[in-house]
């Protein structure tokens, strides 16, 4: 479905809060509360909006490092580990991508005994390579009209 102007603005306002009341999105786009509501629920029946998030500050919960780690998966490993990571409460996102390693995985970890315990669980799936995350450069979770 392509969406028309108003949606896109719709989905502007929900991506920067997700809380915004329908009415408070209806003023700034400029049609009723009832309208916003059926728009929304129209994109979120269509899978266009998938689901509402509460995201959380991993420092202020406890995890001391994030780590963005690649898997070069073994010989016959890929498929056991794709199930495998989604048991993992460490994986904050999971790729499946091109190129030499066939994962990428944004990890977030009490300290560095916790990633050297994490890494010893990937290890029986293939070799990984870690890198330390440093700082947060762009923080954006929303998707632009084409």
């Amino acid at each position: 479905m392509l969406l028309d102007n108003l949606s896109w603005k719709i989905l502007k306002y929900l991506q920067t809060n997700a809380r915004m009341s329908s009415a408070e999105i209806g003023r700034q786009v400029g049609i009723s509360s009832p309208a916003v509501t059926e728009r929304i629920k129209k994109m979120e029946d269509l899978g266009i909006i998938e689901s509402y998030n509460t995201m959380v500050s991993p420092l202020d919960v406890g995890y001391q490092l994030k780590a963005i780690i690649n898997l070069r998966a073994f010989m016959g490993k890929l498929k056991p580990f794709l199930e495998k990571v989604k048991t993992y409460d460490e994986v904050v996102n999971c790729y499946r991508i091109t190129g030499n390693e066939n994962i990428v995985m944004e990890v977030v970890l009490r300290n560095q005994k916790h990633l050297e315990s994490f890494i010893d669980q990937l290890i029986v799936y293939g070799e990984t390579k870690t890198q330390i995350v440093l700082s947060h450069v762009v923080k954006n979770n929303s998707i632009q009209k084409p």
